[in-house]
């Protein structure tokens, strides 16, 4: 592959404009877990609440000022939204982002409140997405991809660069999974800093599609089921240029996880380190929650990529946990 069209180190200084450094938490509780060092890069208190910031601004600055003069569309189920949103308020351009009716309230409030228009439009992300294309070819927008786009991919993968910083001899990153332009840039900069470190794809069970791709080899769609990892549901599209090879080539491991794994890791998060993190950006603590060790025994970083999530259906799923425990006999 030819992982030159992934600059992740240029990216750096862009991003840097619009994101900040997040934070490397050592988590005690999942390190007494698993018998190995594990730390918590949080993403989830990054500038619009996920990782989604970086590639966006990445993607955006690279535009020549001709090109952003007619706005900026996208199609996300919220946090590539927001992020869009935020970079075209910053710059001064216009934004349109297009979600499915299932979106979380909180995004989309968060959304109008960044000054974007929302289209909200279908059940699925696909018919979301089917809507931007049109209000792109529509209007001569530039057109921000949610993930199959070398400038998004290299965006995100600067977190691979401050995770190499903070943390030097870390066996393996968990990597939060759903179109591969998270774990692909985060691969990518890994492989060129450091080829031992595993990069280990976490998907949800219900939103699994870029893992059963690789798996079968060959570019699949899956029906979208409901999952409390919503930001992590969709189809790669029906023409993948990126993300699909990035991740066969360069991911060292696939887990998926259940929802009940899912919601005992944000319990989890709340009670030992009072973090909120969505659905989506929890899944690799539930990795570690269903059994997943490092081979070698040696320090793990755990991305939590986001933590936008409703505040009612946070503050539901953590009660969910207490009310369980007091049915329990003692």
């Amino acid at each position: 592959m030819d992982l030159s069209l992934y600059d992740t180190e240029g990216a750096r200084p862009r991003v840097a404009r619009l994101a900040v450094r997040s934070p490397l938490l050592r988590s005690r509780w999942l390190s007494d877990l698993i018998g190995a060092p594990v730390h918590l890069k949080l993403e989830c208190l990054q500038v619009t609440g996920s990782f989604k910031i970086r590639g966006a601004a990445n993607r955006v600055l690279t535009l020549p000022p001709s090109a952003r003069v007619r706005g900026l569309v996208a199609c996300s189920s919220g946090n590539h939204g927001l992020a869009v949103a935020t970079v075209a308020r910053a710059l001064g351009v216009p934004a349109t982002i297009c979600v499915p009716a299932w979106v979380d309230r909180e995004k989309l409030r968060a959304m109008r409140a960044a000054g974007a228009e929302v289209v909200v439009h279908g059940d699925t992300a696909e018919q979301a997405e089917e809507i931007s294309l049109r209000l792109r070819d529509r209007d001569g927008a530039a057109y921000v991809h949610p993930f199959d786009d070398p400038a998004v991919i290299a965006g995100q993968g600067t977190i691979g660069h401050e995770i190499a910083e903070q943390l030097p001899g870390v066996e393996a990153v968990l990597v939060p999974t759903s179109g591969g332009g998270l774990v692909g840039g985060i691969a990518v900069a890994l492989h060129r800093l450091d080829g031992s470190i595993r990069v280990v794809a976490v998907s949800a069970a219900r939103a699994r599609v870029l893992a059963e791709s690789v798996r079968r080899g060959e570019l699949v769609a899956l029906p979208e089921m409901p999952t409390v990892a919503n930001a992590l549901a969709g189809n790669l599209g029906p023409r993948n240029e990126h993300t699909l090879a990035l991740a066969r080539a360069l991911v060292h491991a696939w887990v998926d996880v259940a929802e009940d794994a899912i919601h005992d890791a944000m319990r989890g998060l709340w009670r030992h380190h009072r973090l909120v993190v969505e659905g989506g950006g929890a899944v690799g603590v539930a990795a570690l929650l269903q059994g997943w060790r490092p081979p070698g025994g040696g320090p793990v970083v755990v991305l939590l990529s986001g933590g936008n999530i409703e505040p009612a259906r946070f503050a539901e799923i953590v009660e969910e946990g207490g009310r369980e425990r007091q049915g329990r006999p003692r």
